[in-house]
């Protein structure tokens, strides 16, 4: 007998309907196991990793080693590992899990289990970008960021998309046919009352920011045995170097500078997108809705906040947003100097004028590079045909 239905959906409730199954990965590296990604109800207690083991009908049910996450925020709902024990003498590529050890398999939903057979790298750097939601539209700084994260040495971004605009549609379409994005429906407000705030405090729902930690676990997971390393970021942030040109010649001095590192930590600097430079202001680029990363090269004062992530997704057990929660390493905090988070973004300190900000032009270093991509994306796929490479305005070194 074999699986009746592989569920591939990036989201499957249980008959519970208080336990949803993300993705099943194999993991070898301390005892091997099953670890099942889920999002559940704080208050389940006991569920089972049902395997098919053979084509005869023989299961093989084990009780679920329940492993919740630490940064619940006080919703009901939280990321959560089941960890099965692999049965002797059966070696499943598919497991159910089921909230008794009783019932017909056939009826219960089967997931593959990944990560088993070895796999070649086909990235160095690959971005996770979780979750896009609220119709999503900054089209503009979205394009930047892509063209940003290529020119810095990524090959891949994973995007979990919730919801988005047509013209951000189309823009994911063109990168996803590029093949340097890879899209991952998440339709999670179909099954839990979401909400955009991280705090059960802030907006009492089911669960946070769109199950963004869900999303970011399952991203380590599933680019473990494919990339070097896993960048771990929003859409307007970029993990910006200030010594090094690239991210693959910072990582080299950064491995050697901190050995055995799980996770690179990043100081968060925002450049409030209400504060703009005269320079590179293009008529083109004014048609496309969205932020100008370009413009703003004013930061605020730095305060320790929200730091952003490169991980060895090899190292890690389970991650939050801006720190690992369990790792088979340690942390490691980036020095300013070396590199910093570039988070344009509405001011966190909004009482600063632009006097009391910091000029920092980091991000102009790549700006040859970076205009002449953007136009040719903007003409590609919304037929925008001004080159702007010798047109920035105003000469920027006087601004």
């Amino acid at each position: 007998m074999g699986p009746n239905i592989t569920h591939n959906h990036p989201i499957t409730p249980l008959s519970d309907n208080r336990t949803f199954i993300i993705s099943a990965y194999y993991d070898n590296r301390n005892n091997s196991s099953i670890r099942v990604i889920t999002i559940i109800h704080h208050k389940v207690k006991e569920l089972y990793c049902w395997f098919p083991c053979s084509p005869d009908g023989n299961v093989s049910i084990t009780k679920a080693n329940i492993r919740m996450h630490s940064d619940r925020w006080g919703f009901p709902y939280c990321t959560t590992d089941l960890l099965c024990s692999e049965p002797p003498a059966c070696d499943p590529k598919y497991v159910s899990i089921h909230w008794s050890s009783e019932g017909d398999m056939n009826q219960l939903p089967t997931f593959e289990i990944r990560n088993r057979e070895p796999t070649t790298f086909s990235a160095e750097f690959t971005v996770c970008i979780s979750t896009m939601f609220g119709n999503y539209s900054n089209v503009l700084q979205f394009i930047q960021a892509i063209e940003m994260y290529k020119l810095l040495g990524a090959q891949k971004v994973v995007i979990y998309k919730n919801s988005c605009s047509q013209l951000m549609e189309k823009t994911l379409q063109y990168y996803v046919t590029e093949g340097t994005v890879e899209v991952i429906p998440w339709p999670i407000h179909k099954y839990l009352d979401v909400s955009d705030k991280w705090h059960y405090s802030m907006d009492p729902k089911d669960i946070g920011y769109y199950g963004q930690l869900a999303a970011l676990n399952d991203c380590v997971y599933r680019n473990m045995y494919t990339s070097t390393y896993v960048v771990l970021n929003d859409i307007d942030e970029i993990i910006l170097p200030i010594k090094h040109l690239n991210w693959k010649t910072m990582m080299n001095s950064l491995q050697t500078v901190h050995p055995n590192t799980a996770a690179f930590h990043f100081e968060n600097h925002v450049f409030p997108k209400t504060v703009f430079t005269s320079a590179f202001n293009f008529s083109t680029w004014n048609t496309i809705p969205g932020v100008n990363i370009l413009q703003h090269i004013y930061r605020q004062p730095w305060k320790p906040n929200a730091e952003k992530i490169i991980v060895d997704p090899r190292k890690v057990i389970q991650t939050s947003v801006h720190t690992i929660l369990q790792a088979y390493g340690k942390k490691s905090m980036i020095d300013r100097n070396t590199a910093i988070l570039f988070h344009c973004r509405a001011a966190t300190q909004s009482q600063l004028g632009k006097e009391s900000l910091i000029r920092d032009t980091t991000i102009w270093k790549y700006n040859t590079s970076l205009i002449q991509n953007v136009d040719k994306i903007l003409q590609e796929i919304f037929d925008v045909s001004d080159s702007n490479l010798n047109n920035t305005g105003s000469n920027p070194l006087f601004l």
